[in-house]
């Protein structure tokens, strides 16, 4: 009976130690929720393809993408997010990765 107490305590530290703490961030493996926490990057517009929804973007450092500055294609889903910028634009922006695709889900022209 005394080794049943023990294997039982033993089982539930266990699933103690691995269980997720409460109120500890965790990394999201779901695209939308990793959007949702991406931080808005600076960038110039440099190309727009409205048929291929593709963006091309000179950006700074992609932070929730562990990224440098440089000059990218980004794809876009919804096309509409195209329809407010044009090559030369300042811009800031979200991208997400989406398996071996860069997405990018949100654009605000910088006035």
């Amino acid at each position: 009976m005394k080794s049943f107490q023990q294997l039982l305590a033993a089982t539930a530290l266990a699933s103690a130690c691995l269980s997720p703490l409460p109120g500890l961030a965790q990394a999201s493996t779901d695209p939308i929720k990793a959007s949702a926490s991406a931080e808005l990057a600076d960038g110039d517009v440099r190309k727009v393809d409205k048929e291929a929804r593709k963006i091309t973007i000179k950006h700074g450092e992609l932070k929730g993408l562990d990224m440098p500055p440089m000059t990218m294609v980004f794809q876009v889903r919804d096309e509409k997010l195209l329809g407010s910028v044009k090559a030369g634009d300042k811009i800031r922006f979200k991208a997400m990765q989406d398996g071996a695709a860069l997405v990018v889900t949100e654009i605000y022209p910088v006035k």
